[in-house]
């Protein structure tokens, strides 16, 4: 046994022994048990000092429970294994229960948001209970999966162990050290163990998968993260039904991002029991649970009056209308282990619904949900503290299709685009309110932090680009064959990757202790959609051609506007350009996309008088550029010397061209 939970281990037996009671292991440490005391998060300043010194919080284990009433244990919880990673799968245990554990032993296999990674052992021990089983999908971080011991003697008592259970709040456990307390028609846990885990969120071999009750094997799907950068999303459309077969790869629903709108596609094979959230859903949290999945045909009909408040813990099954003598039975058969939750939240949810045109008390986030939704807050059950709506309040009436609000009368105001989630199509004689997209609403947020958080300063060149002009209908002239075609575009990228590799000091990003230079050179380009601005990347733009460059650019503004874009396709660009040349623009000043350091702004070509080489007047066609930089990066002379290999390029497009071969050369061949 590790020391410091042996440390742990004695101080807290050594307060339970001598408070006697949980009352007094309260008054000692200000916890209602023993069992609340090792938990991340907590506050210790207001504890004895020796045993802050006892207590070293983990990111790993959660929770030291069980010195009350079960042995000493630790429950550990799903580990964030990426830096995006908020829910994961566990593919396969690789330990059973039982099994001795040593310090860096694979304990399981979880599929996280990137790969499939194993999961190594931190601590001695033995596993005593497995929570979540094989397979089981969509668990948030932090959900309780297994839990591990020090002795192996102690591994049976946690043979029924379930998560919140025993050692919560002194109740009595599923144990083999407490056959008394464990009877059919007592609670399995304390009423104030409310605030552990429900589930596991999508366990189907649980039984519950998340569920409270005796459900039948199910996973609760929850929103999935579809990009990097996805926190919340909407539900543009379900492409299967209720009670439909689904097959593994098939497109289940399409979810609209930050990025675009992508489809949702199955993992496993079952039937879709029951959908929890509605088309036109609007700003979702990911992890949401959005439906249920079985894997028999027969368990379909169980989950008919399913709702998102079951699938976070909050009741059991309905009994079937077939056996109505049944029915009073059925509110006493309830599982034991939910009446003591159900007593203690019974006056909440039992609420009268606020009426109408009333003072409605709701969360902020609450009202902003019913106003996007379009639905009447007031009809909402509310559930929280002293009556209050809260926001998983109005998603469960939208996802039953409840609270329509009233048409508005003509003379009415017409609601802005924030408080409607629908097209109008004639709100006002003088003008229509248009929704935003999701696309179009995170990149407005994306901006104005850009423009509040980091400092810009502009530099702006003018190029002359006869000579790449004359070079690009030389080269189009001989792909025409082949169906190809140079834009200016695909030199001005070009011509930004060798600018960096010659000032690899712009190709960088802040990241507040430090400063982030990139060896790699991934271009984005800013493509506009019907949807909003679009930033999909063209990688290793240093090591591409002319045309290899101008083959990706098509295809991914391709994607881009029909809103197929992938994930890896929007993700890791280190530098930004952005090119309205196209319509007559002659200069303009862009925005960084962060955490980028810089962007390149393209202005239009456009035949101007300059002084030539000779020293006389002459007809010259010029192209106007303008660098945006963060200062915190990129100093004003770093700017300077990046502009100046950039119109190097540009001006003489052969140089940049003769320099990629040799740079190819080298690389490819050295001698």
């Amino acid at each position: 046994m590790s020391s410091w939970r042996r440390a742990v281990q004695l101080g807290a037996r050594f307060i339970r022994s001598t408070t006697k009671t949980n009352k007094g292991f309260a008054a000692v440490t200000g916890f209602p048990t023993c069992t609340r005391y090792y938990s991340t998060g907590i506050t210790l300043t207001q504890h004895p000092q020796w045993l802050r010194t006892l207590v070293p919080l983990g990111p790993q284990l959660v929770s030291l429970r069980g010195f009350a009433d079960l042995p000493a244990h630790s429950e550990l919880t799903m580990p964030s294994l990426s830096p995006t990673m908020s829910q994961g799968n566990i593919v396969e245990w690789k330990k059973k229960e039982g099994d001795e554990l040593a310090s860096g032993d694979i304990l399981c296999m979880v599929e996280t948001d990137k790969a499939t990674l194993e999961w190594e052992n931190q601590d001695d021990g033995f596993l005593a209970k497995i929570l979540v089983g094989d397979n089981s999908k969509d668990i948030p971080v932090g959900t309780p999966v297994a839990v591990i011991t020090d002795e192996k003697d102690d591994v049976a008592a946690f043979a029924n162990y379930l998560p919140g259970s025993g050692g919560s709040s002194g109740g009595g456990g599923a144990t083999a050290d407490s056959p008394k307390e464990q009877k059919p028609s007592e609670p399995a846990a304390d009423p104030e163990s409310n605030e552990a885990n429900p589930g596991s969120g999508g366990a189907a071999d649980s039984g519950g998968g998340g569920g409270g009750g005796d459900w039948p094997p199910h996973s609760v799907m929850g929103l999935p993260s579809l990009s990097p950068t996805m926190s919340q999303g909407n539900i543009a459309s379900w492409k299967k039904k209720e009670g439909e077969p689904v097959g593994a790869g098939d497109e289940m629903a399409e979810i609209e991002t930050d990025k675009a709108t992508m489809a949702w596609e199955s993992q496993d094979d079952g039937f879709i029991a029951k959908i929890l959230l509605q088309e036109g859903a609007k700003d979702i949290p990911v992890g949401t649970p959005a439906m249920i999945f079985v894997e028999e045909e027969e368990d379909i009909a169980a989950f008919k009056d399913y709702t998102g408040e079951d699938a976070k813990g909050g009741g059991a099954p309905k009994k079937p209308a077939a056996k109505p003598e049944a029915k009073k039975e059925g509110k006493q058969e309830t599982a034991p282990q939910q009446q003591p939750q159900q007593q203690e939240q019974k006056p909440v949810p039992s609420q009268p619904k606020q009426p109408s045109g009333g003072r409605v008390i709701a969360s902020p986030y609450a009202k902003k949900l019913a106003r996007e939704a379009n639905v009447d807050i007031s009809q909402a059950t509310a559930t929280g503290p002293e009556g209050r709506i809260v926001a998983a309040d109005v998603q469960k009436l939208i996802s039953e299709g409840g609270g329509k609000a009233k048409p508005q009368k003509a003379d009415a105001p017409a609601p802005g685009p924030e408080q409607s989630g629908q097209i109008t199509s004639a709100q006002s004689d003088d003008y229509s309110d248009i929704p935003n997209s999701q696309i179009r609403r995170i990149t407005a947020k994306r901006l104005l932090e850009s423009k509040q958080t980091v400092p810009h300063y502009y530099l702006t060149v003018d190029c002359r680009v006869d000579k790449l002009v004359q070079l690009r209908q030389q080269l189009n002239a001989g792909l025409a064959k082949d169906g190809k075609k140079l834009s200016v575009n695909d030199f001005v990228i070009k011509a930004s990757a060798q600018a960096l590799k010659k000032v690899p000091g712009v190709n960088a990003s802040w990241h507040g202790d430090f400063i982030r230079q990139y060896h790699n050179i991934d271009i984005s380009i800013a493509v506009q959609t019907p949807s909003g601005l679009m930033v999909p990347v063209v990688k290793d733009s240093d090591s591409k051609g002319l045309t290899e460059i101008g083959s990706a650019v098509k295809d991914l503004a391709g994607k881009a506007k029909e809103g197929k874009l992938g994930p890896a396709e929007m993700a890791g660009g280190t530098f930004t350009i952005s090119n309205l040349g196209m319509y007559k623009v002659d200069n303009f000043s862009a925005v960084i996309n962060p955490p980028q350091a810089a962007i390149l702004a393209v202005g239009s070509s456009s035949k101007r008088v300059v002084v030539g080489s000779s020293g006389e007047f002459e007809e010259g066609t010029m192209m106007s550029v303008t660098l945006s930089c963060d200062h915190r990066v990129v100093d004003g002379a770093m700017g300077a010397q990046w502009l100046q290999a950039f119109r190097g390029y540009i001006e003489d497009p052969v140089s940049m061209l003769l320099h990629f071969v040799r740079t190819w050369r080298s690389e490819h061949h050295p001698e």
